[in-house]
């Protein structure tokens, strides 16, 4: 990458490793009399044996089912009662669990959170029951042809790491589980090493710590459970091409994916790997986002051969993903196709004028400006690339991006953005 100088912001909150290995991350916002905690668990998907796919968001579910002191739905009940939210997501590199209340409550919820994170008693009488509502979201995926679509998209991208996976899980790998392989699964990796706990808000450091220090403190006995070691995913080196065919949609899809830079902190070439993930965070804003990026200015303003078009970039610890989805009619989907991949060439081999590079920063970094007004945005923030890289990165990514040149998204485009290896997924209404 072309050296900038440019000076990051410091990174605004304290880093502590507790005695038992779990990490706090604080900041103090007195400005805002709110407190946000959320807590992030390397306790991911991509963990799973292949016949224990879907564990990990099934765990999430079970974990509000309360332990031996906190009946089923007493957590929410107290959160909601002093008028809080909270509420949890899983991905691949992930789990997390969050409260955003007024500061003077954090003190009377965050026990309840605690205590189903670390204690989850997993009845086998609510396991059951839980399973059903989880096949049920398996089911209503099944009903949304854009799901149905990026989940062979994401197969077809990884064919060897669980990134190809579904996060949901299937029928099958779930009916055949039972409690006790949760409570190993929990019992693995529900523990310090594996937590951060990020607190933001009117809240002090020395009170902050002393309340987790005192309320993540008993965790369960450690158990095994099988483990899945992850297969690097080898390069795309040609075209992987899947067609569906769907009932009751009126217009096809077109989905296009390429691999792209993971963020994992063990390699030796971590910042170039940072700055290769924002470069194609920058790239795909200039592909699609706003009227007058190019691809939305010349397949939908100009050509009107798509109906809306976007692209993005993911960021994951082991691989990232690089997409262009398109809504447009069937007879259109080659050609949108073909020009896609002539607009990729061309990013390629033509440097970027700079007031179209201009355009695509400010919006990047007005956009990093947006997501950090509040508290609960913050600690998202702050836990997610905790879980990702490390949580100081936060606070390099408007100076990284303004620091990318011409010359960097041409070659970012040219080692990433091949118009001769990807995979694409094409969706067609059935006649």
């Amino acid at each position: 990458m072309t050296n900038v100088l440019l000076k990051a912001e410091p990174f605004p909150a304290s880093i502590i490793r507790l005695d038992n290995g779990l990490t706090v991350i604080h900041q103090h916002t007195p400005a805002m009399p709110v407190a946000a905690v959320d807590v992030w668990i390397k306790a991911g998907s991509v963990l799973e044996p292949d016949e224990w796919s879907g564990m990990a968001h099934f765990l999430e579910h079970m974990i509000f089912k309360g332990t031996t002191k906190i009946a089923p739905g007493r957590f929410d009940r107290e959160v909601e009662h002093r008028g809080g939210i909270t509420n949890a997501a899983t991905s691949y590199d992930y789990a997390h669990y969050f409260i955003t209340t007024a500061a003077q409550h954090l003190e009377d919820t965050l026990p309840y959170l605690a205590d189903i994170l670390l204690n989850a008693a997993i009845p086998d009488e609510e396991f059951d029951r839980e399973r059903d509502v989880v096949l049920e979201e398996i089911r209503q995926s099944y009903d949304n042809p854009d799901c149905v679509a990026f989940q062979v998209l994401s197969e077809t991208v990884y064919q060897r790491h669980p990134y190809g996976r579904p996060i949901l899980g299937n029928e099958e790998t779930l009916m055949a589980r039972s409690p006790d392989e949760m409570r190993a699964f929990h019992r693995t990796y529900y523990q310090p090493e594996n937590l951060t706990v990020v607190v933001v808000g009117d809240v002090s450091q020395d009170a902050a710590l002393n309340l987790v220090d005192r309320t993540f403190h008993n965790f369960s006995d450690r158990a095994t459970c099988p483990q899945h070691f992850s297969e690097a995913e080898p390069p795309i080196t040609q075209i992987r091409r899947k067609e569906l065919l769907m009932p009751r949609i009126e217009q096809a899809r077109l989905m296009m994916a390429w691999l792209g830079p993971g963020m994992d902190s063990s390699v030796q070439s971590l910042d170039d790997q940072v700055n290769a993930a924002y470069g194609l965070d920058l790239l795909s804003v200039l592909l699609a986002e706003g009227r007058t990026s190019r691809l939305i200015w010349e397949l939908r303003e100009q050509r009107n051969l798509v109906q809306a078009i976007s692209s993005g970039f993911s960021v994951q610890r082991e691989s990232g993903l690089f997409t262009i989805t398109a809504w447009l009619e069937a007879e259109n989907l080659a050609r949108v196709e073909a020009i896609i991949c002539d607009r990729l060439s061309e990013l390629a081999s033509v440097p970027i004028p700079e007031a179209e590079l201009d355009r695509c920063k400010r919006l990047l970094c007005n956009d990093y400006a947006f997501s950090t007004e509040t508290p609960s945005q913050l600690a998202g923030l702050y836990g997610y690339y905790s879980m990702i890289v490390h949580p100081e990165i936060v606070c390099t990514y408007p100076q990284r991006i303004q620091a990318l040149q011409p010359a960097d998204l041409q070659r970012l485009a040219a080692q990433y953005l091949s118009p001769y290896h990807y995979a694409v997924t094409l969706v067609k209404p059935m006649s």
